[in-house]
């Protein structure tokens, strides 16, 4: 079971059962306010219980008059000029409350632990005998074994080897570590070439090699990449009881900005999601 994608006008949406709720991934200037009516009319006849929205901030105050609430932002995220906020509608209010299942006092306990921590940024290096390197399409078979492995659930077909190739030849860099022939970690980077900005995400490790920092050397690598291709900010989506890639993004000097609470189904659960950004270029 996947989310479809699915455009309005010039504007992009996400929205199916999986994770009971419509995201508007990428909102075009023409096609405001008339797509929130749309969306949530959407949202009425499947029995969504969340809206969540990336929008620039011209959508700002007229969201907030909708009911949205502001969950994250980032500054000069667009062009590395204009701003960008996460904004929620809460269709149930139950959505809005962190289950205890979630032990949401581990998520504070993290962020304090986060602010506390001399988190300075070192260069991570992995362990002789593996090979770091940027994936190319004969990768794909190898990339969606590692996230079905990883993953029970996923807000994105990324356990689709088809996926992969089709996002490969778009605006998605995968970048893997391999021992000998086996791949054992993956992530990647979704650009917005256009607007110079780049999700780092779908990090993956197998088990046996978790705590070795592959992800920070991972991470390291990515953003050299991006700098070369003239990216201007950087983002990530987090598990917010992942208090290892937290950390992650922490000490390699990404700022929080806030939590999506119940947002994505990911591991087999909806689970709330931390974000951190960081300006690659200052403009």
């Amino acid at each position: 079971m996947v989310d479809q994608m699915e455009k309005i006008g010039k504007s992009w949406i996400q929205h199916g059962p999986l994770n009971k709720r419509v995201y508007l991934i990428k909102l075009a200037h023409s096609d405001y306010p008339d797509i929130m009516e749309e969306i949530e009319t959407l949202v009425q006849s499947r029995g969504y219980t969340k809206i969540f929205t990336k929008v620039p901030a011209w959508a700002y105050a007229g969201l907030r008059n909708r009911g949205y609430v502001q969950e994250a932002f980032i500054p000069a995220f667009y062009h590395g000029e204009g701003d960008l906020f996460f904004m929620s509608k809460f269709m149930d209010p139950q959505r809005a409350v962190i289950p205890e299942s979630h032990a949401f006092s581990v998520i504070d306990d993290l962020k304090k632990a986060l602010f506390r921590r001399n988190l300075s940024p070192s260069k991570a290096t992995i362990k002789p005998g593996l090979a770091m390197r940027v994936c190319n399409p004969d990768d794909r078979e190898n990339l969606a074994d590692i996230y079905r492995q990883v993953f029970q659930s996923y807000p994105f077909p990324i356990h689709d080897p088809k996926y992969i190739l089709k996002t490969m030849k778009s605006r998605v860099i995968y970048f893997g570590v391999y021992d000998q022939n086996k791949l054992v970690a993956a992530s990647s980077a979704e650009m917005d070439l256009k607007e110079k900005n780049a999700e780092m995400t779908d990090f993956a490790t197998l088990p046996k090699y978790r705590g070795k920092s592959i992800s920070s050397a991972l991470l390291q690598v990515m953003e050299q990449d991006m700098k070369d291709r003239g990216i201007f900010t950087l983002f990530t989506i987090a598990r917010a009881l992942s208090a290892g890639m937290n950390i992650t993004f922490a000490k390699n000097g990404y700022r929080f900005s806030g939590t999506l609470i119940n947002n994505t189904n990911i591991s087999g659960k909806i689970e709330s999601m931390n974000i951190w950004y960081k300006r690659l270029i200052v403009r």
